[in-house]
């Protein structure tokens, strides 16, 4: 560097994610380092890309120059390895946003699972083979990282430096020492990382990494020698399924996801007729870390004539953003911005049908091979569910896919269609219960009469669970139907063998009397007080109302600021419960205090198995604490002295 150089330097200090993952890269031990070779050439390939792209509304930026190529450059002497690419290349800005801030979803997702689940280094390192974490992987190799880079179409060039220790550097760089346009990484290999300038070594990880990159791929083993080309850059959706491996497909999987996971399920087809285009896709055999990003968009790339359009295109309706995808279009414009193109009734018509071969092809899957469909379903069932809710028209062939956790198989297997097949007498409705968690929900009190008369019920645990099932007509003639909200009406399915019906009720007037004394007391908490035919061992449980929302979707509502009150749930009681027997004989004769007291925990009881909070927990411990208090106080006053 230049004195002119150094004294216009500025040091920069990374953002502080950035800064803990390359405290993370700096000091890695990971056994699978090859990975930052893959992930440099992959982010020449982008600039590529991007430059391809950019100049065809301005051609002067590549000039005679438009053969791409990414060349990678061993030095033992200097013990550097150089990635470099004639592609769009970085201004400074580029530089401070690209390598100075997280500015990939997916890096973000990667340091929110980071904080979540690794609780030390160590577990942090075993999650850095399920993700590339793009440019930054360079530093589990390099002891310190320089970059030379002239934007195409600039007559400026700078230099990036940084070891990887919380701070880098950017410095204007003389045109004479810059790239003509694009970009070199040079990276300073640290003393453990020498088997990287081995030019079998390089060569293999390429070939073995980077075979399916869209742009060619030369070797130089050492300065001044002439490039040895590895790859041609050939498209890979472009060649017939049958001369390609499936390595060859793994491969160009890892480089289009990020991932390192095997994929679950390949596909690869040419549409011709109305329209002409090529895709390929994954679905990735492992959940992307970004899957519950909240802006749910797709990752799907968008090529034009093999030009790339769109790196993060929504080929897809977002409960299929799972799925990796490139599609590479003969009809779409080139001559459009990008935001018109995915305007386009074009670009909505091979949406559409793209979407319908995927789910076409996930059905065939699920008929031919269920258990390999199981674990994609395992992977990616709550969102696959978020069509039953956003995609009316696909709502049947989603039925047919969906599997569930029912009180006939914990295990989450339940396919509707096995549900109706196990319909009980009499039975005319798929019985589900809503909530946060299965386990939770399989020993809801609500669940009693069912259970004593067979009737599978529906363990719904996924969010979207609440929302879906509340607008879906039925499955198969059968209405969807709540058994916490509303009447339960099973009286007419017969009991199971040795099973018997509820105790006699007591005596009408008593219970009337109780009801009547529970509904003032709780008048503003519950709309109804009544008797259940849902409980058989149970002292009470509480119900929605028959018309209105289910109460976790209530819930949810409520949470998201959607709903401005909540409505009044019934407290159903179940009359042969030898504690509403004895509640019931003492209205009328005990203390009301007292009473009142066990009448607000029968309550806050229902609500804790309901999985909601007493409605105050003071109240709530001093009334339990009065009536325990009472209860070992009278056996011991009748208890003579010894």
């Amino acid at each position: 560097m230049s004195q002119m150089e150094a004294a216009a330097s500025q040091s920069h200090a990374f953002q502080a994610d950035v800064s803990r993952l390359l405290d993370l890269m700096v000091h890695s031990v990971y056994s699978e380092r090859d990975i930052f070779l893959r992930e440099l050439v992959s982010n020449g390939a982008d600039a590529c890309e991007k430059l391809r792209y950019e100049a065809l509304a301005n051609p002067a930026l590549v000039g005679d120059d438009s053969n791409f190529l990414i060349t990678v450059t061993l030095d033992k002497e200097s013990k550097t390895l150089t990635v470099a690419d004639n592609g769009i290349g970085m201004s400074q800005e580029d530089l401070t946003q690209a390598l100075g801030t997280i500015a990939r979803s997916g890096t973000r997702a990667f340091l929110d699972r980071l904080n979540t689940e690794a609780k030390d280094d160590a577990a942090g390192k075993d999650l850095i083979g399920q993700f590339g974490i793009g440019f930054y992987s360079a530093f589990m190799v390099a002891d310190r990282i320089d970059i030379e880079t002239r934007k195409a179409g600039s007559d400026e060039a700078f230099l990036w430096s940084s070891d990887g220790k919380g701070t880098f550097s950017i410095a204007p760089l003389a045109l004479d020492k810059a790239p003509v346009r694009g970009t070199r990484v040079i990276l300073h290999l640290k003393e453990a990382a020498g088997e990287y300038l081995e030019p079998s070594r390089a060569e293999h990880i390429l070939r073995e990494h980077s075979s399916a990159i869209t742009v060619p791929i030369a070797l130089v083993e050492a300065p001044g020698q002439e490039p040895h080309k590895l790859t041609e850059g050939s498209a890979l959706w472009t060649k017939p399924k049958s001369a390609i491996t499936e390595q060859e497909y793994a491969e160009f999987y890892h480089d289009l996801s990020g991932q390192f996971d095997e994929p679950a399920l390949t596909l690869h087809w040419r549409a011709e007729g109305r329209h002409e285009y090529t895709v390929l896709a994954f679905v990735p055999g492992s959940r992307p870390f970004d899957l519950f990003d909240s802006s749910r968009k797709g990752r799907g790339k968008l090529y034009v004539r093999h030009v790339l359009i769109a790196a993060d295109a929504d080929l897809l309706p977002s409960w299929l953003r799972f799925v990796r995808l490139v599609v590479d279009s003969a009809d779409l414009p080139l001559n459009m911005s990008r935001e018109l193109i995915q305007q386009s009734p074009v670009f909505a018509s091979i949406k559409k049908a793209v979407a319908n071969r995927v789910t076409q092809e996930l059905t065939k899957l699920e008929e031919t091979d269920p258990e390999a469909f199981g674990k994609i379903w395992a992977n990616f069932g709550a969102v696959l569910k978020e069509g039953l809710y956003e995609d009316p028209e696909r709502r049947d062939v989603l039925f047919k896919l969906a599997r569930f956790t029912s009180t006939a198989d914990l295990d989450g297997k339940r396919t509707l269609a096995a549900y109706v097949a196990a319909l009980r007498p009499n039975q005319t409705a798929i019985y589900y219960l809503n909530g946060d968690d299965a386990k939770t929900l399989a020993a809801s009190p609500q669940l009693e009469g069912f259970r004593a008369r067979g009737i599978e019920v529906l363990l719904l645990a996924d969010p979207i669970d609440a929302f879906w099932v509340s607008s879906a007509a039925g499955y198969d003639g059968k209405p969807f139907k709540s058994i916490s909200q509303g009447a339960a009406d099973i009286k007419a399915i017969p009991l199971l063998e040795g099973k018997e019906e509820t105790a006699a009720e007591p005596p009408s007037a008593a219970l009337a009397s109780l009801f009547v004394l529970m509904k003032q007391e709780l008048a503003d908490s519950v709309s109804d007080v009544r008797a259940s035919d849902r409980l058989s061992e149970s002292p009470a449980c509480l119900i929605a109302p028959e018309h209105g929302f289910d109460r976790r979707l209530e819930r949810i509502l409520a949470e998201h600021g959607q709903l401005r009150e909540a409505s009044k749930p019934v407290l159903e009681i179940n009359p042969s419960h030898p504690l509403v027997a004895a509640l019931a004989a003492q209205v009328g004769h005990a203390d009301k205090a007292a009473l009142a007291d066990i009448i607000w925990l029968v309550f806050d009881e229902a609500r804790l198995l309901d999985g909601e909070k007493p409605v105050n927990a003071a109240d709530f411990a001093a009334r339990l604490t009065r009536v325990l208090t009472k209860a070992v106080a009278e056996p011991a006053a009748k208890t003579p002295a010894a």
